[in-house]
């Protein structure tokens, strides 16, 4: 009967062959692994695709649904029905202003067409600009005229609207009657020029009468 060498020497010869049958083992998977990679890409080789990107429709019947059209299709309705609020506003705002003037614009107009130059008021208006927001994107201006005088009188002011570039694009006319001394009227004026751009007033012309 022989004896089992149990020294150092049947150690390590026994340990180089557990090492030797896993590297085979391993390969093995690992070539079955590749073979089954390299039949993959074979089969999907006619139908990339790219991850994340879009699917293909070749195979699909009908017509995708296009969530750009859709969203297209909204905000152009959102714009159409923002530009009809805002037509409206303007609307309302031109009417409100033009029934608070009166028939002193007709009257103001009368007047200025006799004077020469900025007329004897200039230095007694102020404009202060009105936030589009509540004008329906017309450019508009409370007139503030102050009589300086020391007895009541009625004015006439001509406030023009130009663009960046100082070019005038609009004009208006509006009048106030019968001011007491030292007291202010406002009246509005604005432009339905250019609506949404911004323009510049400025007084032309103002007469105290």
């Amino acid at each position: 009967m022989r004896r089992t060498r149990t020294g150092p020497a049947a150690t390590g010869r026994r340990l180089r062959s557990l090492t030797a049958a896993a590297l085979v083992a391993g390969t093995a998977g690992a070539l079955a692994l590749l073979s089954a990679c390299d039949s993959s890409s074979d089969n999907d080789a006619s139908h990339p695709t790219t991850p994340g990107g879009p699917p293909s429709t070749e195979n699909f019947s009908g017509s995708l649904p296009s969530p750009l059209d859709s969203l297209a299709s909204a905000a152009q309705q959102t714009a159409s029905a923002a530009q009809s609020s805002a037509k409206a506003a303007a609307s309302s705002f031109e009417a409100s202003v033009e029934a608070a003037v009166g028939g002193a614009t007709d009257e103001a107009k009368k007047e200025l067409a006799k004077v020469d130059g900025q007329g004897n008021a200039v230095n007694d208006v102020q404009l202060t600009g009105f936030p589009r927001a509540k004008t329906g994107g017309l450019n508009a201006v409370l007139v503030s005229i102050t009589n300086t005088s020391d007895q009541k009188a009625s004015f006439a002011v001509k406030v023009e609207f130009a663009d960046s570039s100082g070019a005038v694009v609009d004009s208006t006319v509006v009048g106030a009657r019968d001011v007491e001394a030292g007291k202010r009227a406002q009246p509005v004026a604005f432009s339905t020029k250019d609506p949404g751009k911004t323009l510049f007033p400025r007084v032309a012309q103002a007469q105290r009468y």
